[in-house]
């Protein structure tokens, strides 16, 4: 066996640099990344990867990390575990084949990007949505936020060590799904928006469910609050940690709770208002301490301001078609063109753009994940920080791999 010096000596002179990106020496630096990274490394420095296999990378995100001890020189966050090719494959089915693929692109807050794709459609084909159509779109998005939010809220403290939590949040999300699969029959990569409209109307049994769980919700905020937020352990793990200033946000293009964590009060719904936000009475959660708990923060309190947007949503709901009688048939054909479309997804902004030739598929898709800016940044906020917290600050990102490797 090589010793450790050794190895280091043949990684720093390796030139990394073969064709396909492979490393010349499989056996010391395993491949080109590592040992690329390697190359920068100081001789006292450990080279460790955090993750795919870390519980808190989720086996789809590997972080090569530089240590000087217990603290980080640098970070590298390596994609493409999970790449499915997406975009590719808008180009080749029609837009109503494609439909599907969004409830996957992120599987935890799918009806914001139903809605980024059937709202780009809708631009470029000029196909008009009944005011029925766009306030169910509201409540059942706003729905999908806060399960989103939810199982981050879990999921973020079971990888901080805390595993009753998750167990509280699954409960409450529970009830979501179940309100979900009656308008959608799915339970989480939900396809159920449609060009002009939705794919199914709200129902007594819906409606009255969804009345029914807003005071059970917020009911149970305050013991959310109890146990966790205000538990002494959590604040001295997540407190003053993973500082993101406004400049760092405004560089990498973050948007979402980071953004808002760091005093940029920008939210798609207030900034580029669609659909019908314009109309609803609520606030934007803006914290200015720039940490992981003020993105905590931010989450928390936009659980409140969703439930906030769905009772005003319910009390307008107006009667009417769910579809537009003119609506377009599965194989129509897009105008040639292009089109934009936003909205303000569990993550951040989410962004979808199409360019049509007018022929049976578009010419080009481009999809704006928030998750790949947001996890961007990770590199300079990590620097400097203690290892323990690389999962504290991640974890406040609230990454989901798939729309990054979309």
């Amino acid at each position: 066996m090589h010793s450790t010096d050794t190895l280091r000596q043949r990684a720093t002179s390796c030139p990394a640099a073969s064709a396909d990106g492979g490393c010349a020496d499989d056996q010391i630096a395993g491949d080109g990344y590592t040992c690329r990274f390697e190359q920068g490394a100081r001789p006292e420095s450990l080279i460790l990867n955090m993750g795919p296999q870390h519980p808190s990378t989720h086996g789809v995100l590997r972080v090569l990390l530089e240590l000087d001890g217990e603290y980080i020189v640098r970070a590298e966050p390596v994609l493409g575990y999970l790449h499915r090719m997406h975009e590719k494959m808008a180009e080749v089915k029609n837009p109503a084949q494609f439909m599907p693929n969004m409830g996957r692109v992120d599987y935890l807050h799918a009806l914001a990007w139903n809605w980024a794709y059937v709202g780009a459609v809708e631009k470029l084909a000029g196909i008009e949505i009944p005011e029925r159509a766009e306030w169910l779109r509201v409540i059942t998005c706003e729905l999908n936020r806060i399960s989103s939010h939810l199982l981050w809220w879990g999921a973020y403290l079971l990888d901080l060590g805390a595993f009753t939590p998750i167990m509280y949040a699954f409960d409450d999300r529970e009830r979501l799904l179940d309100l979900l699969q009656l308008m959608t029959g799915s339970r989480l990569t939900y396809s159920s928006f449609r060009f002009g409209g939705v794919y199914t109307d709200a129902g007594p049994a819906f409606v009255q469910g969804v009345r029914e769980f807003i005071p059970h919700m917020r009911s149970r905020l305050p013991m959310y609050t109890a146990l966790v937020t205000e538990n002494i352990i959590l604040r001295r793990r997540i407190e003053e940690v993973g500082v993101i200033p406004p400049d760092m946000v405004t560089r990498y293009g973050a948007s979402g709770p980071v953004a808002r964590g760091s005093g940029i009060a920008y939210d798609v719904r207030r900034a580029e208002p669609y659909s019908v936000y314009d109309r609803l009475d609520y606030e934007i959660p803006v914290r200015h301490e720039q940490c992981s708990m003020a993105r905590y923060m931010v989450r928390m309190a936009e659980i409140e301001q969703s439930l906030r947007i769905v009772e005003q949503a319910l009390d307008q709901l107006p009667e009417g078609d769910h579809m537009h009688p003119k609506a377009p048939k599965p194989s129509f054909k897009l105008p040639a063109g292009e089109s934009y479309f936003v909205v303000e997804g569990a993550r951040g902004k989410i962004g979808v753009w199409i360019a049509s030739d007018g022929g049976k598929t578009p010419y080009r898709v481009k999809l704006r994940a928030p998750g790949f800016s947001n996890l961007a940044l990770f590199a300079e906020c990590a620097r400097g920080t203690l290892l323990a917290d690389a999962v504290a600050i991640l974890g406040s990102l609230d990454m989901v791999i798939p729309e990054i490797d979309r």
